[in-house]
């Protein structure tokens, strides 16, 4: 065989190869986040979300804070959850407001009503509660307090929701899940990115109002 039939058979077999690489690889990659108001392990695959983004470090672009235009009746320092339309505003002076995306509660899981914050941390910890235990055996390891940090499901901040003087169990709180903003992805807590919770959490005040809203009929109320 000449030289140049050598190359032609190498070529065609490194690019054959190319192809095949390619077909096999995976075009998404699944995730799995733990949701720690059910106390399990949820499986989302990103490439599939139709929410404009593929990747696992990216907020979608519709959901990414922003300053808007935001009439309302509501005092300056309220905050208010959209849980339809997957937003959170903490209203401005001067009709505006600070728009972020948000997580919430998945089919079965949502709420509204009117709460407050009754107190905020940082990197915080998370302790499972006993039926949660009960469901995962392997969360006892965590019923001392799983210590605040990266892998926290918290995540970065934690605002907690007060309703007559009692924790409500539910938080605004932070997301190692970027891309799962945007989505009904929790069992009742309000998810938001890392980084746009640690900016709520400079703004809001423990004590602030917060109002929860969804349509009439299609949710408990709180």
């Amino acid at each position: 065989m000449t030289a140049f039939g050598i190359r032609r058979l190498l070529t065609g077999a490194i690019l054959g190869l190319g192809v095949a690489l390619v077909a096999a690889a995976p075009t998404h990659a699944e995730e799995r986040i733990y949701d720690p108001s059910s106390g399990s392990w949820i499986t989302y695959d990103p490439a599939r979300l139709g929410q404009g983004t593929t990747s696992r470090n990216t907020v979608p672009k519709k959901f990414r804070k922003t300053i808007v235009d935001y009439p309302t009746d509501e005092a300056p320092g309220t905050i208010i959850v959209d849980t339809q339309e997957k937003f959170l505003f903490l209203v401005e002076p001067g009709g505006k407001a600070i728009r972020y995306g948000v997580g919430v509660g998945k089919e079965g899981f949502a709420w509204a009503g009117q709460t407050k914050i009754g107190r905020k941390a940082e990197w915080p910890s998370w302790t499972p509660t006993k039926n949660m235990i009960k469901r995962d055996p392997e969360l006892k390891k965590y019923a001392g307090g799983m210590p605040g940090g990266i892998n926290n499901p918290l995540g970065a901040r934690a605002l907690y929701l007060y309703t007559g003087g009692r924790d409500s169990l539910y938080r605004i709180h932070g997301t190692n899940a970027p891309w799962s903003i945007g989505q009904n992805v929790s069992s009742g807590c309000i998810r938001m990115n890392n980084a746009d919770v640690e900016d709520l959490y400079t703004r809001a005040k423990v004590g602030a109002k917060v109002v929860v809203r969804h349509n009439p009929g299609q949710v408990s109320s709180l």
